[in-house]
């Protein structure tokens, strides 16, 4: 969270555009970082590991963002079936 409110304060005090800010296109994909074309205004590097203390266990996650609201609207549950947990 202290990192994400460092990325906040980032484009209030002008340093990045809220629409291209790292915080805007994350969480970057191991396929988005190891691409050969990097057309953010941010470092590949600040994109991979914004915190430093996640070098060693970076989670990598398997999309991008998501379209929020179309994805609220049309959920989609893999659970199973409350029968089948009884």
């Amino acid at each position: 969270m202290i990192v994400i409110r460092a990325e906040i304060a980032e484009v209030e005090a002008g340093q990045h555009v809220a629409a291209s800010s790292p915080l805007r296109h994350a969480p970057h994909t191991a396929e988005a970082v190891g691409a050969d074309e990097w057309n953010r205004s941010y470092t590949r590097e600040n994109g991979a590991y914004p915190d430093p203390r996640v070098r060693e266990r970076k989670y990598w996650a398997p999309v991008s963002r998501m379209d929020n609201v179309h994805d609220d609207r049309d959920l989609v549950c893999t659970c199973l079936p409350m029968e089948e947990l009884m």
